[in-house]
């Protein structure tokens, strides 16, 4: 403002108004208004070790006296960390509705600003007015903004985000065991903060927030669905148990997606059907059925995505599959395979190797069936190598190099994975590596190309299908693998004989009764001559 001051007294001008106007918004230093939730522990589903975790802090809040007799002290912060959907924010907000305190909501991007000392101000005035309504709590969402590593920014060490992290630590040490304010801080990179951040004293408490398992799914379910009519035949054990890998989020989105349906197409109550299609479209995205395929990219993708099917299907251990479509779905997806998980987590040698196996099967059947090769296998590709890497690199899952983990994943933290990335092993390991990482990819192609040659008339009659009717389930493709033909074909073909049996039965009935009333009269005749 100085230098402004200056160049406009040269000129024999004030500063004009909006130039005051301006810098006053960026400057702005008053921290959001606090809320009094009124969110509790029972709006939160799915989680309930981690509330059990948090009832200290309640209880701690509600009634400090019993605790400070025993010489305990309340956790200054805690950090919830976990994939982006699983309630963390929900958690928080909980913690000050049972306690009835004042909830400060901000978010870590807040506190960083392009104006040196703008943050650490802010900083120092959210703590200030959280002490004025004690008991209170500030919960800072994506803390990973402002809490990085020191020392790791372009600016050296002495930029404004620095700043605003060194007053944030500050802060947190000048709690008195009583003031009445928690800290509780949020992010999806816990491996990017600061060690300062993570002491004990200041996130005394870090707590993973993960993915829910099936009874937590079903709880969740259940409090997103309370206010949707539900049909008979909606399960919500059998949704929880095909929803695996779900967050809380994606379990509300897919209810609601689920009732737009249902509005949609004019029904009174949520159905499973309108379920079903609301979970491809939240994993898959929206169909684009006015997309128009040429013949030849048609035959194409009907072969590729067969050749995913029929790969997976005859490999032992891998998940059923839900659906197969040659209807683009999402981004760049031509058609896709959809499969149906059977565990929680996959982890094994075994497992991985299976997959590797029906990501080829794209690539194998066209080559196989059409005598040449598209880019459309090109993210299989990229997602099989990504996994034998791993396994090389990470997991130590091959005899040639070794149990060494050669990738720790510990990049540059601020300037990047890639460009800060350097080995930490010799030119002859990355050689073995590579040659590793290669071995195993060709293992998977040659496995792969054995089950295509060995099931190939499958592939045809699958793809063949395919092209006909752009989509099929799951039970209709288990049922051409099993019988060469589609459900409802085999039901035809079962009313067809029925019909053809009740028509013989019929006539045989006609014939029958023709043959009595003929032979009736003779019996009467021989009768009356032997009397």
């Amino acid at each position: 403002m100085n230098l402004l001051n200056n160049f406009f007294k040269k000129l024999n001008n004030p500063v004009p108004a909006f130039v005051h106007t301006k810098l006053e918004k960026e400057n702005n230093t008053e921290p959001s208004l606090s809320t009094k939730p009124k969110t509790t522990f029972r709006d939160v589903a799915g989680l309930e070790e981690i509330k059990e975790e948090l009832f200290e802090v309640v209880d701690f809040m509600k009634c400090p006296e019993k605790y400070q007799k025993m010489g305990a002290k309340v956790p200054k912060g805690i950090l919830f960390y976990g994939p982006p959907g699983t309630g963390k924010t929900l958690l928080a907000c909980a913690v000050a509705g049972e306690t009835n305190a004042s909830f400060f909501n901000v978010t870590g991007s807040e506190f960083v600003e392009k104006y040196v000392g703008v943050g650490a101000k802010r900083v120092r005035t959210l703590f200030e007015k959280a002490r004025k309504e004690a008991p209170s709590i500030i919960f800072i969402d994506e803390i990973d903004a402002v809490g990085r590593h020191r020392g790791t920014g372009m600016g050296g060490g002495n930029d404004e985000r620095e700043q605003t992290l060194n007053q944030l630590l500050v802060e947190m040490d000048g709690f008195g065991n009583n003031t009445g304010v928690i800290v509780i801080a949020a992010t999806n990179r816990p491996d990017v903060l600061d060690p300062a951040l993570l002491r004990p004293g200041r996130f005394d408490r870090q707590i993973t927030v993960n993915r829910p398992d099936a009874k937590g799914r079903e709880d969740i379910l259940k409090v997103h669905s309370k206010n949707k009519p539900l049909a008979p035949d909606v399960d919500l054990h059998e949704v929880a148990m095909d929803t695996i890998g779900f967050t809380g989020a994606d379990l509300e989105n897919l209810m609601n997606e689920a009732a737009l349906l249902a509005v949609r197409r004019g029904k009174k109550a949520v159905s499973n059907s309108e379920i079903v299609d609301a979970e491809s479209r939240v994993e898959l995205g929206t169909e684009k059925k006015s997309h128009k395929f040429s013949e030849k990219a048609k035959k194409l993708t009907a072969f590729h995505e067969a050749g995913h099917a029929i790969a997976s299907y005859f490999t032992e251990g891998h998940d059923p599959v839900k659906e197969i479509s040659i209807v683009p779905r999402g981004l760049g997806a031509g058609g896709y395979t959809w499969y149906t998980p059977q565990e929680e987590n996959y982890n094994s040698k075994q497992e991985m190797l299976i997959n590797l196996v029906s990501l080829f099967g794209g690539r194998v059947a066209e080559a196989i069936a059409l005598g040449d090769i598209s880019t459309g296998a090109s993210n299989d590709l990229q997602r099989a190598t990504e996994i034998c890497r791993d396994m090389v690199t990470k997991y130590g899952m091959t005899d040639e190099v070794g149990p060494v983990v050669y990738d720790d994943g510990n990049g540059e933290v601020f300037l990047g994975k890639d460009y800060g990335h350097v080995n930490n092993y010799s030119e002859q390991t990355s050689a073995r590596i590579d040659s590793e990482v290669e071995k195993l990819m060709r293992d998977a192609y040659t496995k792969t190309e054995i089950i295509i040659k060995e099931h190939y008339d499958k592939l045809e009659l699958l793809a063949n299908t395919l092209i006909e009717k752009e989509k099929i389930s799951g039970d209709e493709f288990e049922s051409l693998m099993k019988y060469g033909k589609l459900p409802q074909e085999i039901e035809a073909e079962k009313n067809e004989q029925a019909t053809i049996s009740e028509t013989q039965s019929d006539e045989n009935a006609v014939d029958t009764a023709v043959f009595e009333s003929e032979k009736a009269p003779n019996d009467s005749e021989n009768t009356d001559e032997t009397e």
